[in-house]
């Protein structure tokens, strides 16, 4: 606010006054905002330069969920520059791992699914973004196609962290080494399959 207003300050007063002809100024562009390229408009007209900006929402969406949602890179308890390196490097790693988890359980999620077909339909990028008629859906029954329940990402991966993995032995031969698998849910048999992971079972 500091530059809209002209400060007099002297030994024995203090006045000030507004500018108002940078007040003017900027208030005719409340509300308003502009987008440059270096770009030709051949190359990426008015519509899709606006699209292109809208979309760093999807890269603060990775950083959010890198720094704390569910990888949680910070705070770095590393020392050594190799290390720090090596850390981030691994949770950049893991979340291109989550991308992909992601696309492929969207069935399984509010996530909308036909969200492109939806944007080619919006009159321009300015406009309000839609959800899908599917995705509505979804919102208003929490169910799946299959009638599943719906989740985020991070409550199906706590779903799926229920299953266990076990390995004992017998009294009469404490040498074995018994593998024993709990029996998955059909939602977790549907995540499996969408990922497509086979999963060895032994109840």
């Amino acid at each position: 606010m500091a530059k809209h207003f002209e400060l007099a300050i002297t030994d024995t007063s203090f006045s000030w006054q507004r500018k108002q002809a940078g007040i003017n100024a900027e208030a005719a562009l409340d509300g308003l905002y502009v987008i440059r390229t270096s770009l030709a408009k051949t190359q990426l007209d008015a519509n899709a330069a606006v699209a292109a900006y809208k979309s760093l929402s999807q890269v603060e969406r990775a950083f959010r969920s890198i720094k704390t949602v569910d990888l949680q890179v910070r705070p770095v308890f590393h020392y050594s520059a190799s290390r720090v390196r090596a850390h981030v490097f691994l949770c950049m790693l893991a979340y291109y791992v989550e991308w992909h988890m992601r696309r492929c359980l969207k069935p399984m999620l509010f996530d909308d699914e036909f969200v492109k077909d939806t944007q080619a339909t919006r009159p321009s990028a300015v406009a309000k973004a839609q959800r899908s008629a599917h995705a509505k859906n979804k919102d208003a029954t929490r169910r799946a196609d299959d009638r599943l329940s719906l989740h985020s990402f991070q409550t199906l991966l706590q779903d799926l962290a229920t299953l266990t993995y076990n390995i004992t032995h017998t009294a009469l031969n404490p040498k074995a080494k018994i593998i024993l698998t709990t029996r998955p849910t059909p939602l977790q048999e549907k995540a499996f399959k969408l990922l497509g992971v086979s999963l060895p079972r032994t109840q």
